[in-house]
């Protein structure tokens, strides 16, 4: 359950204020890919495209452009980290995934933005740095918020569990005797 609400909170927040990339977009795909059920694997991927298109269309203006399906891509391969995740979730990988879907995000994002935007950055070395370097400031807020909303999602439920046993200890009179 606690997979569905985070890729609720993701397409949400995407549609409030909210800093420029700093969302837990990245943390409820790697979550869910680790911890929600391998036969709703769509759910979060049509939740999220839903809200790609909803913003492009009411909140940016923007028309559809084949650089949105770079984004849907990453989506899948987020998932499929989250799933590679499943029996190996430890705050390593953690970080780890959280942090390697920031850097493939930018990367991946930039390029096909790219390719993509003729008429912004020409086909050149030269452009594809440009339209790098112009990804840099969104970058930071990114992995900020990758970092933090990985790690908060992963970690509640083990925060969780643990004040949940304290409580059960704390009631159990049986083990003071």
């Amino acid at each position: 359950m606690l997979a569905y609400l985070f890729v609720a909170l993701a397409a949400a927040v995407r549609l409030m204020p909210h800093p420029m990339a700093f969302t837990p977009v990245t943390g409820a795909l790697l979550y869910f890919g680790a911890r929600g059920p391998r036969r709703q694997l769509w759910v979060p991927l049509v939740l999220l495209m839903a809200s790609d298109l909803l913003l492009n269309k009411f909140v940016y203006a923007y028309s559809f452009t084949w650089d949105q399906v770079a984004s849907w891509v990453w989506y899948a391969a987020m998932l499929w980290v989250g799933t590679r995740m499943r029996d190996r979730v430890n705050p390593l990988t953690v970080v780890g995934s959280a942090l390697a879907g920031s850097v493939s995000f930018f990367l991946f994002s930039n390029f096909s933005s790219w390719l993509v935007w003729t008429d912004m950055y020409p086909r050149t070395f030269a452009g594809l740095m440009t339209c790098y370097a112009a990804g840099v400031p969104f970058f930071r807020r990114a992995l900020e918020g990758d970092l933090l909303f990985t790690c908060a999602m992963f970690g509640l439920p083990v925060v969780l569990h643990a004040v949940a046993s304290a409580f059960k200890k704390a009631g159990d009179h049986t083990a003071a005797a």
